[in-house]
Formats: structure tokens, C-alpha cells, sequence
């Protein structure tokens, strides 16, 4: 687990959400447990999400708008699909305070400084991250505390990006019980679209296959479910919009890692086809090992609490 401590001083002393669901409502748990922040304030369109965000707690204060919610904030987060941060950042740019560090959770990084970067005024730092946690879960319910914990999270600073910017910023992702790393945007796009986009797309696309065989009735689907296809449709249960606007934006990517799959896979259809075991045994003998290692990282569930880490339900509850 990362180095986390409790702050004597908050490091932040106005932290604003935008976007109050899983991710959002997750953030301000973990703020509130480690004291990173005196204030959480935050922003959803939806009047529901508003208001249950503040009858569970994890928020002081809830706005209507996106630019009331930034104004007097030293760090705002955005936490809302990626195709949605154009608008958000436009509308908050006269409002953002000189040195407010800006940040965002998406998975997709090249977009977002594209979509972000322009209404970002002089004197503000805009660093993009990506909190590598998650669970098919979504809204304001969802959150908890340790989502963050033994997890990675990656920075992808520019080279005109403050250091003690960044570094504030490293630090609030370890106080929220995160391992640092950082890259490029271009490089970190192109890892997660092996690691989390195409897996993804493969889960939607086989649960769909499932759903459509009129050889097999959709009972019969969620009646004899095997592990793999249980695990399939955890994965397809994600978020339809957040993950719609990861594929549009991280096009060239996933494309580019949907192609090397694709080949794979046909290799493994010819393997098969022509009684090949040699073949199959060494693929899976390879592929095994590697999930050896993800066990050995503990990187393996994303249970809550992950299974390793102390319950502190009183935090979410």
C-alpha cells in the first residue's frame, strides 16, 4: 500500500467536484477519511444526484452549476464521462482561481487535454489523471472510501506543467491510499486500451452475442452461467455513457489494439480448428503466468475493500 497519513492541515481547503457518482462520491469519502480537504463541495445536473449526494453526507455543499461549484476552490476534479468535459471546462474557466490545480478521472488522457487544455486560463495548472479503480457500480450510492486503495493512479503532466503542482497533486492521489506513476497521454491511452477499453468492448460484444442466439433462450443465459460469462457480465454492466464516450475518444488506440486481438484470435480459430493442443497449451500456459503476476501485484479483484485492506464502513454508510 502507498505511504498515507493524515494530514495535520488539510492539504486543499476547498476541493470541488464535478460529477457526484461513483468516482465523484468515492473521492470525497477518501477526502473526508484522510482530511485532504477542510471543504467538498460539488456538481451534478441532476437534482436527485444533488440532493442525495448531500443527504449521504459526502459533500458540505451541492450547486446547480458547474461554475458555482469551482468558484473559490483550490482543486477541482473533474468526474464526469469524457466526452462531457469540452463543456464543463468552458463553463468554469472565467471562475477557476489563480493556482487551482484542475484535474480529471478519465481514462482517456490525449482527448481530454485537447478537450480541457484550451479554456484552462494562465495560472491555473491543468493535470490530467487517471485513478485506475473502479467497479461496475454507478451514482452517488456507489461510492467508498478504500476504492482507491493499492491502486494506481497516472499523471500525464505536459512539459509546461508546475512541479509543485504536480507534486501537490501526487500527494493527494497517495493520501487517498493511490500508487504515482506518470507517461505520456499518448502512452497512457494506448496501455489502457489493452488493459481496460478492448476487454471491455469484448464484454459488451459476447454478452450481446449471448443475447441474441436464438439457439439459446436469454433464461437459459442467466440460468447456467459459467464463471467467465458471470465475469463477462460484471464488465458489461459498466456505465453505457461513460464507456461510449472512452471508445469515440480513444479511437485510434483501441482500434490499433482491437487489430493485434483480432489476429490472435484468428491464430487460436485455426489452432483449434486443427487439433493444434500444442499451440493452446502454450497460450494458455502464458497466459496464466501473467495472471499470477496480477494476483502477485494485488491487482486482482476490485472487490470493495479489495479483500486485503481494514473495513471503515462508517465512512460510507
Amino acid at each position: 500500500m502507498s505511504e498515507q497519513t493524515l494530514h495535520p492541515s488539510p492539504p486543499f481547503k476547498r476541493m470541488a467536484l464535478i460529477g457526484l457518482g461513483l468516482m465523484g462520491s468515492s473521492l470525497a469519502w477518501a477526502a473526508r477519511r484522510f482530511e485532504l480537504a477542510d471543504e467538498i463541495v460539488g456538481y451534478a445536473r441532476s437534482e436527485q444526484t444533488r440532493a442525495r449526494a448531500l443527504e449521504l453526507g459526502f459533500i458540505d455543499q451541492a450547486h446547480q452549476t458547474a461554475h458555482a461549484a469551482v468558484e473559490g476552490a483550490d482543486i477541482v476534479i473533474l468526474c464526469v464521462p469524457v466526452g462531457a468535459n469540452a463543456a464543463i471546462a468552458e463553463e468554469i474557466s472565467t471562475f477557476l482561481l489563480p493556482n487551482t490545480i484542475v484535474t480529471d478521472v478519465g481514462s482517456v488522457k490525449s482527448a481530454v487535454i485537447k478537450d480541457v487544455g484550451p479554456h484552462i486560463p494562465l495560472g491555473v495548472h491543468f493535470i490530467p489523471a487517471h485513478p485506475i479503480a473502479g467497479t461496475e457500480q454507478s451514482g452517488p450510492d456507489a461510492g467508498f472510501a478504500d476504492l482507491f486503495q493499492g491502486r494506481w493512479c497516472v499523471l500525464t503532466p505536459t512539459d509546461n506543467t508546475d512541479p509543485t503542482a504536480l507534486k501537490r497533486l501526487e500527494e493527494f492521489w497517495r493520501g487517498c491510499g493511490m500508487f504515482v506513476d506518470t507517461m505520456t497521454p499518448q502512452h497512457h491511452d494506448l496501455v489502457l486500451a489493452i488493459t481496460s477499453h478492448v476487454p471491455h468492448l469484448i464484454a459488451y460484444n459476447i454478452v450481446g452475442t449471448a443475447a441474441d442466439l436464438e439457439e439459446v433462450t436469454q433464461s437459459e443465459v442467466v440460468k447456467y452461467a459459467a464463471g467467465g460469462f458471470r465475469d463477462f457480465t460484471r464488465i458489461a454492466a459498466s456505465d453505457p455513457v461513460m464507456w461510449r464516450d472512452v471508445f469515440l475518444t480513444n479511437r485510434e488506440a483501441v482500434l490499433e489494439m482491437l487489430g493485434r486481438f483480432t489476429e490472435d484470435l484468428t491464430a487460436l480459430q485455426r489452432a483449434i480448428r486443427w487439433s493444434d493442443g500444442k499451440t493452446l497449451e502454450e497460450l494458455f500456459t502464458r497466459t496464466r503466468a501473467i495472471r499470477r503476476g496480477v494476483i502477485d501485484a494485488g491487482q486482482e479483484t476490485d472487490a470493495r475493500d479489495f479483500g486485503r485492506w481494514g473495513k471503515s464502513e462508517e465512512d460510507v454508510s
